[in-house]
């Protein structure tokens, strides 16, 4: 089935900020699901959103992005839960994802997985926090504010 409308809301805030600090600094591209993810022959994935550096960007064709991006992000739906924090997490570690965001509306919580940095366990953010993410090595950082991003769709907190 198609997400829900939450999962929607939040896929789109979080491209809204993203992709304007991407913009404005000039570091890449943010691209949103559906786009293929070729990670290797037969290997393809369509996370709902993703992030790959201007370094890096000859990577994203037409076709897809053909190797791994710098960021992956998916927020959970019950039916991809268990995939999203499994398979999907082990394929983004194997083929060189820096690093995999894991936004769960239940918990109002983003798993942070440092993928470049071999982490065994994410780094966790939840409600009222602020969720930081240096795009570029060296290169200025956004502060995702998480009680904006997991509000309903009227603009009142979830609690």
């Amino acid at each position: 089935p198609s997400p829900g409308a939450r999962h929607q809301e939040i896929v789109t805030h979080l491209v809204s900020v993203m992709y304007s600090f991407v913009r404005e600094h000039g570091l890449g591209r943010v691209i949103v699901s559906p786009f293929d993810v070729l990670l290797a022959e037969g290997d393809n994935l369509e996370p709902d959103l993703l992030f790959v550096s201007t370094e890096r960007a000859s990577i994203v064709t037409e076709r897809g992005v053909e190797g791994a991006p710098d960021l992956v992000v998916e927020v959970l739906s019950p039916s991809t839960a268990e995939r999203d924090r499994g398979i999907k997490l082990e394929r983004y570690r194997l083929h060189g994802v820096l690093q995999y965001w894991i936004v769960d509306p239940e918990q109002r919580t983003v798993e942070v997985w440092g993928l470049a940095e071999g982490a065994k366990v994410p780094d966790l953010y939840g409600p009222g926090g602020q969720l930081p993410w240096t795009p570029t090595e060296g290169g200025p950082t956004l502060e995702v504010g998480l009680e904006e991003l997991f509000a309903d769709a009227a603009g009142r907190s979830t609690d």
